[in-house]
């Protein structure tokens, strides 16, 4: 820990080391506090690597760098996330004057974007002297990936008053936020802009269009958009597939799998995970275990997602000493998400003893894990064990484990609305309880008793 401390300090030195060579149109002081700022963090944080391991450090000279080779070098950092060498290389940028370079900035703002610094991304973003398509798309998809689909449409409208005119990969990423934030009278509007522009045919802007329509609900206007695409490839399918898994429409899953065999496209990871979803939201055991079965046939590897999956589906149904048995006998260790889903399907059946083994299982791997601690003590309560449940609480409190509140949002007209729990700013939430509370009493009548967190619905808004 010293060590990395230590050499993370070094690189803050390298910011007095930076000297003027000649007059650039950038705020050189808006860098300067950009990287210190990132580099302080991550010296609290420890979320940097060892830079003495790192080749980066040692091969920093002036004369092996120019725009493309410090464009290339950044775009690997992005991709592979390392924030804490990328650092290094815009300070180098800044050093010999490349930063102004446009194919440089972008890079750059790509690497903080994949990163998850997207505010600090934007800032780069704004000192640009100069700006293309690919900085505008940048920043754009570095919003798209926090959902603020607000801002991506604000990036929009000004890239469109601009020089630099959308292409393909642009309305790609803004179909892409659309269908993250389920807004989709911003995905219809970013649709027409696609067949203005010409783009409709591209099969990557059809699959966008064809998940952004699923995601939102919108399964007719999906397949209207997927039976327009002339050239159909796996993505296609499995974008379709995804859409009807998202809602639970095994059926059509199943069965458009079947129309993808005939078409002979080969199914790969995605589509075998879509298909264990939509059975396991279902509760089609005997088909869940039977796609499970073929995935070798096609020379799938069955991944950990996949595993979660068929477990759950175990787990829900019942099948409790069946999907234990699967999770101890697995060729790759299984991860919190997997005891955490058997841990749910031992307290919806109350299964003590295979509950508090994967409590403990989980536990193990995320020790402060809220969730954990919560189904762990209602599984105990139950089952009648009222003492343990309360030791249970007692120990997530002395530990400072707190849940974090839910979030939710519902699109009016053109406007997002979003809700949180615990979140009493909406100047509704009076009438917004009423609701709640009437819809409880229908359900009730109906003999559908509704689920509520344990404070109930009033006290969790």
């Amino acid at each position: 820990m010293q060590s990395r401390v230590s050499g993370a300090k070094r690189l803050l030195q390298v910011l007095d080391l930076i000297a003027v060579k000649k007059p650039s149109p950038v705020n050189r002081q808006n860098h300067l506090r950009l990287i210190q700022h990132v580099l302080e963090t991550e010296i609290q944080t420890d979320n940097h690597q060892n830079v003495n391991d790192s080749a980066a450090t040692d091969s920093l000279g002036e004369s092996r760098w120019d725009a493309n080779a410090l464009s290339q070098a950044l775009t690997s950092y992005a991709s592979s996330r390392s924030l804490f060498y990328g650092i290094q290389l815009h300070g180098l940028s800044m050093k010999t004057g490349f930063l102004s370079n446009v194919y440089v900035g972008s890079s750059l703002m790509n690497l903080y974007c994949r990163c998850g610094e997207v505010v600090n991304g934007c800032k780069l973003f704004d000192e640009m002297p100069v700006r293309n398509v690919v900085s505008w798309t940048t920043v754009i998809s570095g919003f798209a990936q926090e959902w603020q689909v607000d801002v991506c449409l604000q990036l929009y409208n000004r890239m469109r008053i601009s020089r630099s005119k959308p292409n393909d990969i642009t309305l790609t990423t803004l179909l892409s936020a659309c269908s993250s934030s389920g807004s989709l009278g911003q995905g219809r509007s970013t649709h027409c802009q696609t067949i203005r522009m010409g783009f409709e045919s591209y099969a990557h802007v059809a699959n966008a269009l064809v998940s952004m329509y699923s995601k939102c609900g919108q399964h007719h206007e999906a397949l209207c958009a997927f039976n327009g695409i002339h050239v159909k490839d796996v993505v296609s399918w499995n974008s379709m597939i995804a859409g009807y898994a998202s809602h639970g429409l095994a059926s059509e899953v199943i069965n458009l799998f079947q129309v993808m065999k005939k078409q002979k496209v080969n199914p790969d990871s995605f589509t075998f995970l879509s298909i264990l979803s939509s059975c396991r939201h279902a509760g089609l055991v005997e088909q869940g275990k039977a796609f499970f079965g073929r995935m070798l046939e096609h020379d799938v590897e069955p991944e950990l997602d996949h595993y979660a999956c068929i477990i759950d589906l175990f787990g829900r149904a019942g099948l409790l000493e069946e999907a234990s048995l699967l999770v101890e006998n697995m060729p790759i260790a299984p991860n919190a998400v997997i005891w955490g889903s058997l841990l749910s399907s031992c307290r919806l059946h109350g299964c003590l003893h295979i509950g508090i083994r994967a409590a403990e299982k989980r536990l193990a791997l995320e020790p402060n894990c809220a969730a954990t601690h919560i189904q762990l003590a209602n599984l105990y309560a139950d089952v009648g064990y009222g003492c343990q449940a309360a030791q249970a609480r007692k120990l997530m409190k002395d530990k400072g484990i707190k849940t974090s509140p839910g979030c939710s949002w519902i699109e009016l007209g053109a406007e997002l609305h979003r809700f949180a729990a615990e979140d009493k700013s909406n100047t509704k939430v009076m009438k917004i309880v009423l609701v709640v509370d009437t819809l409880a009493k229908n359900m009730s009548s109906l003999c559908c008793e509704p689920e509520f967190d344990e404070d109930g619905p009033l006290e969790a808004m």
